[in-house]
């Protein structure tokens, strides 16, 4: 195998890493914006982010360091480890708010279903590399990547954690769609999904996921939405939105934010402090550089010099797509609250180290396309 030569620097993909280094130090600005007015437990959060963001930098450069055709030996390894870690947070994970998704390791909490998203993208990549099916993929041909999806997906469903394992189910569907699936296949398994839809909402939602469901219809359709009661969230979050007008209203001058009227602000709301603190302008940056980030993962696919490396870029293109989209969907009404946090902005230590995984694995096979 190919290892990295003298002309690394001519091969290093620098636009991935300015638009990565940009929202890893846009967001470690806004958490210490975020958390200013926060009691002490909060305050210090920007700080343990730092931490978390220079561990997943480290974890980036080792996965960069080893040529990301080796992965494919490991594949199925890597995803039964993940397994194994989501079974153990039925054992060792304790309840908190009605759920088991951390595990605790010293001063550290883990969360395997976030590991899982990466696991699960490289054994997709594997599987996909050995059966191309250049002709299109029936649903027949869709068994054994179903598995693949169903096992941890059923896995975190039972934490209970809807929003992890929608996100499963979405990058599996974007890879399987960029990867020869059939339109006939996709409408039905779109159609299998809308007549199952009312079995789901009895069974496999839980009473307080069909609350938000419920909150978000009453906000976008109700005459007299509850704002005071499940709504609260969604509706300062729009508040914060839209009182930043087109400057916005300065850096740590979030009236929301700063007056405790803007719930989980550090996780899943850190972008309606940056919305409010620095309005229209200031969204498109933010915008920008994610679009920029998505389709540059896509190019990077589209020169891979092998399936496994394209179909990698795919997911981790998928990965940071969905999550940013829901994130801002959101946080702006527009999709009920699920829980998913906007990579390299939100606080959260799993969610950090997934996504600088996720960047190791795109600069890997960016800058290996020179190597073939």
């Amino acid at each position: 195998m190919a290892t990295l030569g003298k002309g690394f620097r001519d091969q290093f993909d620098w636009p991935l890493f300015v638009a990565v280094a940009a929202l890893s130090v846009i967001g470690v600005t806004n958490l210490y914006s975020a958390t200013s007015a926060a009691r002490a437990a909060l305050s210090e959060l920007y700080i343990q982010q730092i931490y978390w963001l220079t561990l997943g930098a480290g974890v980036a450069v080792l996965i960069v360091a080893i040529d990301y055709r080796h992965f494919e030996r490991f594949a199925w390894f890597a995803y039964g480890a993940g397994i194994v870690l989501l079974i153990l947070v039925f054992l060792l994970a304790p309840e908190v708010r009605g759920s088991q998704r951390w595990i605790r390791i010293g001063a550290f909490s883990l969360q395997p279903s976030e590991l899982m998203k990466m696991f699960l993208i490289v054994a997709l990549a594997k599987y996909l590399h050995n059966d191309p099916k250049t002709e299109g993929r029936t649903l027949k041909d869709l068994v054994i990547p179903g598995i693949i999806l169903g096992v941890p997906m059923l896995l975190i469903l039972r934490q209970p954690d809807l929003g992890t394992a929608l996100m499963c189910a979405f990058i599996f569907t974007s890879i399987m769609m960029l990867t020869n699936l059939k339109l006939r296949s996709l409408f039905t398994l779109v159609m299998a999904f809308v007549v199952s839809a009312p079995l789901i909402w009895l069974v496999g939602l839980e009473e307080y996921q069909r609350g938000r469901f419920l909150s978000y219809f009453d906000m976008m359709f109700g005459e007299n939405p509850d704002i005071l009661g499940d709504g609260w969230h969604t509706y300062q979050s729009m508040v914060a939105i839209g009182s930043g007008g087109f400057w916005g209203k300065g850096f740590m001058q979030g009236t929301q934010n700063q007056h405790h009227f803007l719930p989980d602000q550090h996780s899943d709301f850190p972008f309606s402090v940056w919305a409010e603190e620095h309005g229209f302008l200031g969204v498109m940056l933010l915008f920008g550089l994610y679009v920029f980030l998505i389709l540059w993962g896509l190019k990077v696919a589209s020169t891979a010099k092998d399936r496994f490396g394209a179909v990698i870029a795919v997911g981790v293109s998928a990965f940071f797509f969905w999550h940013t989209v829901i994130n801002l969907g959101m946080v702006c009404g527009l999709l009920p609250v699920v829980g998913i946090t906007l990579p390299l902005f939100s606080y959260g230590g799993s969610s950090v180290l997934v996504s600088m995984v996720g960047i190791g694995l795109l600069m890997n096979v960016s800058i290996r396309r020179f190597s073939f």
